[in-house]
């Protein structure tokens, strides 16, 4: 289905897509490798946050796409029907601009101690490179590598973060043949293919840091429609979108001056793109939602200047066994209940949210209140444009606890459209 918003296209009502590993015919993906596998595919937004130089670039490649194919650069645009191959689409993909992997979490230890924390490894291309060279270890110029790492205890509130900028070397790169990327000490890496296993390890400052072994506890799914995630009218701003929506995670956290022995779960986005934002856009509010039940949520709401809700905006709801079921723009709302404003930036964010929808599974109208376990999640510094990005709990409206989130919120501190302009 298209999602087109201009005069005659219609803009979808709902989509359901079956996950990675479900039997029979799975539209838009191949798996190859032990096990003969297959992966799901489809498309979901998910939008990172760039700082300096990186936002610049990532716009840089906005401009119409000839034959939809390709920007004025030469950079890859995400094309419908796409059949994702795997381990392969696990890693770089250099024909596009722009890439991120990227994970949060809810991790305990074992005297209850409670931490959230975020890594998010970026890759933004310069000129395209002839014969369609892939990114390789040694020194290079082809590709600058960014990347966010964030902890929070929640006991005391304390919340730490970190950025990285590099160009490709020998300690920074995005390997093309599986997931394997680092930024400094900071990697990520798949090492067991079957499982789909990966290790994420790194240190934020000198007094925190983590080292943490992830395995999918349901099949890879995507969000979108036809293997193409839009976010907006243009259709060059589109992305390829793989999603782990629930990770075993276990290892260790260290945190003022202790180590941790930790265990909880984790949400893994893979986008991958050349544009992603529209000329009328001025920012976007992201959630994950990880439910009791075995169920999880994703939702975007990208914001028009005047604080509305840009039509390409979408909900998606993964049930217990990785079937997705998505939503349009209509279908869902955020509503403000907190705000929460920031010493350092000044930026006034509204980091506990009241979520509307309905659930597919039974049709009536859901409601889930977001709760930040510290409002004071925001990322600033490093000359970087602020955002908040933080752990939440999830409410329903009885009041009982029946969740786990994270909450992103851009373009409340400075004027992200201009800088991306």
């Amino acid at each position: 289905m298209g999602i087109f918003l201009k005069n005659n296209i219609q803009h979808p009502t709902s989509n359901t897509q079956h996950p990675v590993g479900g039997r029979g015919k799975v539209q838009g993906l191949r798996f190859k490798g032990k096990g003969g596998r297959r992966a799901a595919a489809g498309t979901a937004a998910r939008l990172g946050v760039w700082v300096g130089v990186v936002f610049l670039v990532m716009l840089a490649g906005s401009g119409r796409a000839h034959a939809q194919k390709m920007t004025g650069e030469g950079f890859a645009l995400p094309q419908a029907g796409h059949v994702f191959e795997f381990p392969r689409d696990y890693g770089s993909h250099d024909d596009f601009k722009i890439e991120w992997w990227y994970i949060t979490g809810h991790l305990f230890g074992e005297d209850g101690r409670r931490f959230g924390f975020q890594a998010t490894f970026f890759r933004s291309a310069g000129a395209p490179a002839p014969g369609g060279v892939t990114n390789a270890a040694g020194f290079g110029k082809g590709q600058l590598f960014l990347a966010h790492m964030a902890l929070l205890d929640v006991t005391s509130g304390k919340f730490e973060h970190q950025q990285r900028l590099n160009r490709d070397g020998w300690d920074a790169w995005s390997r093309a043949d599986g997931l394997d990327v680092r930024n400094g000490n900071w990697s990520l890496r798949m090492t067991d293919q079957g499982k789909q296993r990966m290790e994420l390890a790194g240190t934020v400052g000198g007094d925190a840091g983590l080292a943490l072994t992830l395995e999918p506890q349901k099949p890879l799914v995507v969000f979108g429609h036809d293997s193409v995630s839009r976010k907006a009218a243009d259709p060059t701003a589109a992305s390829y979108y793989l999603t782990f929506p629930r990770l075993a995670a276990t290892g260790t956290v260290r945190f003022a001056g202790g180590t941790n022995a930790v265990h909880g779960e984790a949400w893994m986005d893979h986008e991958i793109s050349s544009s992603q934002l529209g000329a009328d856009q001025a920012g976007w509010d992201w959630c994950c939602l990880q439910f009791k039940d075995g169920r999880e949520i994703m939702a975007y709401r990208m914001r028009h200047q005047d604080g509305s809700q840009d039509a390409f905006s979408t909900l998606a709801w993964v049930d217990a066994a990785g079937k997705v079921t998505q939503l349009a723009s209509a279908d869902f709302r955020f509503e403000t209940v907190r705000t929460w404003t920031s010493p350092v930036t000044g930026g006034v964010y509204p980091v506990s949210v009241r979520l509307r929808t309905r659930d597919p599974a039974s049709g009536k109208a859901a409601v889930f209140l977001l709760e930040p376990l510290a409002a004071d999640q925001e990322l600033s510094g490093g000359g970087s444009l602020a955002y908040w990005e933080g752990s939440c709990r999830v409410k329903a409206e009885n009041g009982s606890e029946v969740g786990s989130a994270f909450l992103e919120l851009t373009g409340y501190a400075g004027n992200l459209g201009k800088s991306l302009r």
